[in-house]
């Protein structure tokens, strides 16, 4: 049983109030959030009226949802209407929006109870959390590791149990590469399922919003309920598999699990053992294992730099210190003060993308990288639709790795790039992947891997990821911290 049903259990059995397990939770954050640094800001007094209310409807008798009352948290790239947005950036600093987030919407007249706003890589650019203005949030495993990025704060916080679950985004893996170094669970959807309104944008053709949880079936009782169409959404188509939750615990047996044998090129031994164990995992279950190849994976990693930095080149250039957030104290006109604004407010590895996204537009290079780069998507994605045509899902690692000590990311940024190389193409591609832990190394730090999907397939690889944690619960482990329901 996953918290959120636990939760609901024990609301709806009165076995504590809504009140209660907010104060537990708030209590908890206050506790251990100095040390994890996953929340950014805390919004007690509007999760404690929240839990007021749930508590009033259950007092007088009337049913509660799934999501009624339970204790969660937002990425603070997710607008919330009067409650400070930064983006983790010195650039929005008091920056507080007029409107929420579509998700965030659907969720608060759901009465979710929002305990604040969670840690991240400033404007989602980074593989460790650790650009982010306030410091990175640590992983709950071990705080001399990272939590990853860019979604870190979040997956801090529900690893550690100060959250119940999150809502993140994932633009090359910022979902999936903080669950799996912190050893939970992260959805990244297929790209329009989930609005974008609301979410402040890093690359608009790759952003998604999806849920990090500590079990797949929170997961799934979390898209289900954001996976709204949404007119205020251009790209917006909501769920087109049907509810998810109601398609767990279905069998696999006959299923073909792909494992494209490009996705196990440079990844360290540790992480390809326990990714082949997995599988089987899965053949001991009726699936069948199929090998492959996949040679377009060599683009993804140099077409997903390209074509992200410049649409975050073009996406960033809205915040110049006039009309909002930070503004720069001495100039001498208004172009000194636009350029003063943005090179104090941004950070390094924000400035450093919007100037490849720029050079990669100019005249004279757009031809050379930019489209190029858009050519190559194309033949990216329909090499997975060629793979799909021989396999139900694709079982890959999340990340290369495990999570790397604090620090190494600044020292070798280089390095840090390439943990993105097994998440870039779901995005690429638009596609649904779910990673979820599949083992620890030596060191106790946990190992993730991915289950890939065709388009609007979550309810296929959200089930094959269940049926896994059934079989394999050890894999899904408590850290010391937090609420222990």
């Amino acid at each position: 049983m996953g918290s959120i049903t636990k939760i609901h259990d024990m609301l709806v059995s009165k076995q504590c109030s809504c009140a209660e397990i907010t104060k537990s939770y708030l209590d908890e954050i206050e506790k251990s959030n100095g040390e994890l640094n996953a929340y950014v800001s805390v919004t007690g007094d509007e999760a404690m009226k929240t839990a007021a209310a749930v508590d009033k409807k259950i007092a007088s008798g009337e049913e509660i949802g799934l999501l009624e009352g339970v204790p969660m948290t937002l990425k603070d790239n997710l607008s919330t209407k009067g409650i400070e947005t930064t983006c983790c950036s010195k650039i929005l600093e008091g920056y507080k929006p007029i409107y929420n987030a579509t998700v965030w919407d659907i969720l608060s007249k759901k009465n979710a109870v929002l305990l604040g706003k969670t840690n991240m890589d400033e404007f989602a650019m980074g593989s460790s959390c650790e650009t982010s203005c306030f410091g990175g949030a640590m992983n709950p495993f071990n705080t001399n590791y990272v939590s990853g990025g860019s979604s870190g704060g979040v997956a801090s916080a529900v690893g550690a149990d100060i959250a119940a679950y999150g809502l993140g985004s994932d633009t090359g893996g910022s979902i999936r590469q903080p669950a799996s170094f912190c050893g939970i669970v992260g959805l990244k959807p297929t790209y329009g399922t989930v609005s974008r309104y609301g979410l402040v944008a890093y690359a608009s053709s790759l952003d998604q919003i999806g849920p990090i949880t500590k079990s797949v079936e929170d997961a799934s009782i979390v898209f289900d309920a954001i996976s709204e169409y949404d007119p205020m959404d251009s790209t917006s188509k909501g769920s087109c598999g049907g509810k998810t939750y109601e398609q767990l615990n279905n069998d696999i047996k006959g299923m073909k699990i792909g494992i494209a044998r490009e996705y196990l090129d440079g990844v360290r031994d540790d992480v390809k053992q326990a990714v082949l164990e997995a599988a089987e995992v899965y053949r001991s279950m009726g699936a069948e294992i199929v090998y492959f190849d996949l040679p377009a994976l060599k683009f993804a990693l140099p077409v997903y730099y390209i074509i992200a930095c410049a649409e975050a080149s073009s996406n960033l250039g809205r915040y110049d210190g006039i009309r909002y957030g930070y503004k720069t104290k001495h100039y001498n006109g208004t172009h000194d003060m636009v350029c003063r604004t943005r090179s104090e407010g941004f950070g390094e590895e924000v400035k450093r993308r919007i100037l490849l996204g720029t050079y990669v537009l100019s005249a004279g290079y757009y031809d050379a990288y930019y489209k190029k780069a858009q050519n190559l998507r194309g033949t990216i994605v329909k090499a997975f639709s060629d793979a799909f045509e021989n396999c139900d899902a694709i079982l890959a690692p999340t990340v290369p790795m495990t999570a790397f000590e604090k620090g190494h990311a600044v020292s070798d940024p280089v390095e840090t790039y390439l943990t993105d190389i097994c998440t870039v193409p779901v995005n690429i591609a638009g596609l649904p992947g779910v990673s979820i832990p599949c083992g620890f190394n030596k060191n106790g730090m946990p190992i993730g891997m991915q289950l890939i999907g065709k388009s609007f397939g979550e309810a296929r690889i959200l089930n094959a990821a269940y049926k896994y944690q059934q079989a394999v619960p050890e894999n899904f482990k408590d850290t010391k911290w937090g609420v222990k329901l």
